[in-house]
């Protein structure tokens, strides 16, 4: 078994290559093409959520999938649209449903809501990454946490995106080092705190974001050992390519972002 740091490495390095090996699996292979052969079919929002197939698809790449069985509710942020700022979906702490709601927004596109790319090819290509990231999730929930924030942390606009978003504040404390108790905290406090300690724009930066993500994927390893009880002698060996060096730990305890 590989550590975290070395896992999340093999993955990121070559995403497109990743997501390939995803798409080619069978089963999403075949959910792929039926979803692009249906999509374009649907008109409106009864006929979106009466196939089953095609609204579980989308729900899941839009990172939805534990509310599939919430129809009702996600009628409304479908019927009420995002153009209005107290439209159902704009009210929502999750961005993710003003999300769903632009991909398919029968409300403002009516029946040509479909025939846009974001809905066709787009979908399926965050149906493929939320794969991989859930396949990486099953060995190692820290590979998991790292690529979602590798998706997720260019678009966000303020540190009380991560404070609302239970995954992302997990990498953020582990990379920071920050304890879980002070999650209790006012939540004012904790974005001060957050501010003080990292540039949110820093994230839009391909080479600054991948810098915190080596810093946490190293940081989890070692409170979460991906080689059991005998991880903390292994994960300092370098004889085997698969474990974290001493140098390496030393140079990633250093590492500030945007070299603060």
């Amino acid at each position: 078994m590989t550590s975290t740091y070395t896992s999340y490495n093999l993955i990121a390095r070559d995403l497109p290559r990743s997501i390939e090996r995803i798409a080619s699996q069978p089963q999403v292979a075949r959910e792929s093409e039926y979803y692009l052969k249906r999509i374009s079919e649907i008109k409106s929002i009864d006929e979106f959520m009466a196939d089953t197939r095609v609204f579980n698809y989308a729900m899941k790449a839009h990172g939805l999938e534990d509310m599939n069985y919430a129809k009702a509710f996600m009628r409304k942020v479908l019927t009420e649209g995002v153009d209005k700022d107290d439209a159902f979906a704009n009210q929502l702490a999750d961005s993710k449903y003003k999300e769903f709601a632009e991909t398919y927004n029968f409300a403002r596109n009516g029946e040509t809501a479909t025939i846009f790319t974001k809905a066709q090819q787009g979908t399926v290509d965050k149906y493929h990454r939320l794969t991989l990231e859930e396949e990486a999730g099953v060995d190692n929930t820290g590979v998991r946490l790292a690529l979602y924030f590798e998706r997720t942390a260019p678009e966000l606009d303020s540190v009380y995106g991560i404070l609302a978003d239970t995954a992302l504040y997990e990498v953020v404390r582990t990379a920071l080092g920050i304890p879980a108790e002070i999650a209790a905290s006012d939540i004012d406090k904790q974005a001060d705190m957050l501010r003080s300690r990292l540039d949110i724009e820093d994230f839009k930066d391909p080479e600054k974001l991948n810098t915190f993500m080596q810093r946490f994927t190293a940081l989890w390893e070692l409170d979460n050992p991906s080689f059991g009880s005998a991880g903390s002698s292994l994960l300092l060996s370098s004889s085997t390519g698969f474990g974290i060096t001493p140098e390496l730990m030393l140079s990633i305890n250093n590492l500030k972002l945007g070299g603060r």
